[in-house]
């Protein structure tokens, strides 16, 4: 739940029948205005967005407050209304509603705003990015009540979870010993797709070629990422429960082999590439608590913790929950580069002593998301989505080179690197609150005028972008809108031909060549093949109703195939296991 809070030109006067007037006649200004602009409602009843999905906290182990100026709630609808937030709203307001994607929701600016302000909000939403919970059916009027006086208290703190609790997680399924010493099956692991099943938490790995399920394995909810080790044997996955399965492809039967819980709520993982260090050490990243774990890459023991609580870039001021986003792979030393949202930081992070560990730690700015490298692997660009920028580290210098003034939100997935005809290598991200692309040259010795700024905006077809894609192969580049309002955007793709962007985008119906029936059928995350000449989209629809893959030729931008098995429920991500290890996009 993101709610974009509007401050009110009156000063509410608690307790008096004027000040409720007052109160009530803007919350009823901010309704109609909300209404207005509200996206149409879209998608089932229950349907989640892509940051706001379950997290993997449990409710009942918090520790709750309940404060005395805030309005009156019953025990059962303070338990009603954690619950949801957990589930629907943490991942963009955050644990403690600190803010990042969302507005902050601490009772300081909630009590100011009043019920009545803050049920017209979560009611309509905003077509910034806050769901409209009401007019879509998800949150009944009572329960939007119950909502807008839970976020008035203090918000319930959940417990930590430290060496202890992940000893007590981790499972060694298969010794290392016991593995085998050469791949025990046919599959052409370089062109294999780990595909999240998100509400089924589940991962499908399928034969690029065959376009065959291999495996459907259980995993933590809602994978966020797949990661492959340095060797190509071992894909690590990441639940946003924090749950981290090792799955060894070499087994005649890919298969788990051994799992640990990091935290209660995570997205990242990556396993170490330098020289020398392949296979060896695995880190994950949690956004609860808010720490990063260090791991042992044959068998996930947990190594060493360390937790990113600390001052913001930017105020100075103590964060208690800097989250952590992405994290890469250095190809340029020993180091882990970590992204750490709230604060705004990016801490180089070097492993070739773990008991000694020395952290760099570089300012950007913040609220930090995802990210990736541009074309020579030296340069981590990386989206602080709420500042509007993206953020980028040299690392073989280990410094910050640039921050890059860009649209509103950028969420790059992990960018896309391309020549551009005017302008030589760029990398690129599209927005989730604004319909444009930004181009980012990224040569600063053959281009150098244009290097670390935006040297082209594309006009898209809207907001609500989460990915954008191309390969070193192709020429054409690809951009979702799978969070945009309007279902005949959301379920389709715009496609830009790189060396003629005055053309235009093309649009690709790929809901409609899934022929699912109804549904919201979002469109998200092109993903290519080994071979860069096909473009993978998942179609994910509610998890009642019936999702797919579609598979187009890059060349002829022709639908090529369609995978539609029932055993793909709510599919997400993609990663082809090349393009992931080689980092290619």
């Amino acid at each position: 739940m993101k709610l974009k809070l509007i401050a009110s030109g009156s000063k509410l006067l608690v307790m008096t029948a004027l000040a409720f007037a007052v109160q009530l006649s803007y919350a009823e200004t901010v309704a109609a205005d909300a209404a207005k602009n509200a996206a149409p409602a879209v998608g089932e009843k229950g349907e989640t967005k892509y940051e706001s999905a379950p997290i993997g906290i449990d409710p009942a182990s918090t520790r709750d407050t309940l404060d005395p100026k805030a309005p009156p709630i019953t025990p059962e609808e303070f338990e009603f209304a954690k619950k949801t937030f957990f589930q629907r709203c943490a991942g963009c307001h955050g644990v403690l509603r600190k803010g990042a994607t969302g507005k902050p929701l601490t009772p300081d600016i909630t009590q100011k705003r009043g019920t009545a302000v803050l049920t017209a909000l979560i009611t309509y939403g905003s077509p910034a990015g806050m769901p409209n919970w009401g007019t879509s059916g998800d949150l009944t009027k009572e329960e939007i009540d119950i909502m807008a006086r839970y976020v008035q208290h203090e918000p319930p703190q959940p417990p930590e979870w430290g060496m202890k609790d992940m000893k007590e997680s981790w499972k060694v399924l298969v010794k290392p010993e016991d593995r085998p010493t050469k791949q025990m099956n046919k599959l052409d692991l370089t062109n294999i797709m780990s595909v999240t099943l998100r509400d089924a938490g589940e991962i499908a790995l399928i034969d690029g070629d065959s376009k065959e399920i291999v495996r459907i394995l259980k995993t933590g909810y809602a994978v966020h990422i797949s990661r492959i080790s340095a060797s190509g044997r071992y894909l690590f996955v990441i639940g946003r429960d924090a749950k981290i399965n090792l799955i060894d492809l070499w087994m005649a039967e890919p298969d788990t082999v051994a799992e640990i819980k990091v935290g209660l709520e995570a997205r990242s993982v990556e396993t170490s590439k330098y020289k020398g260090t392949e296979d060896k050490y695995a880190i994950a990243g949690s956004y609860w608590p808010p720490q990063f774990t260090i791991m042992d890459g044959n068998t996930l023991e947990p190594l060493q913790i360390v937790s990113t609580r600390g001052m913001t870039v930017d105020t100075k001021e103590y964060h208690p929950e800097p989250r952590v986003a992405a994290i890469v792979a250095s190809h340029e030393h020993p180091e882990f580069i970590v992204n750490v949202k709230e604060t705004g930081k990016v801490l180089m992070v070097n492993y070739s002593d773990i008991d000694n560990l020395k952290i760099t730690s570089i300012g950007a700015a913040p609220f930090l998301h995802d990210g990736g490298w541009d074309s020579t692997k030296r340069y981590f660009l990386t989206a602080a989505n709420q500042s509007n920028k993206v953020a980028v580290i040299d690392s073989k210098e280990g410094k910050l080179t640039a921050l890059v003034d860009v649209g509103k939100i950028p969420h790059p997935g992990r960018g896309a690197n391309f020549i551009d005809p005017e302008f030589g290598p760029v990398w690129s991200t599209s927005h989730l609150g604004d319909d444009t692309i930004s181009l980012i040259g990224t040569d600063p010795v053959g281009h150098k005028d244009q290097a670390w700024k935006v040297v082209r905006t594309l006009k898209g077809q809207g907001g609500g972008s989460l990915f954008i894609k191309t390969h070193p192969k192709s020429t054409n580049l690809y951009v979702d809108t799978a969070l945009n309002p309007d279902a005949k955007i959301s379920q389709s793709i715009a496609v830009y031909d790189i060396n003629n962007f005055a053309a235009g985008f093309k649009v690709l119906p790929i809901a409609e060549w899934a022929n699912l029936g109804d549904g919201p059928k979002r469109v998200v995350q092109p993903e290519f093949n080994k071979a860069g000449d096909e473009v993978w989209f998942s179609v994910w629809n509610a998890k009642d109703k019936k999702s797919a893959l579609v598979v187009v030729d890059d060349k002829t931008l022709k639908l090529k195939s369609v995978i539609d098995d029932e055993r793909i429920v709510t599919p997400t991500g993609k990663f082809n296991l090349t393009n992931t290890l080689h980092d290619i996009y």
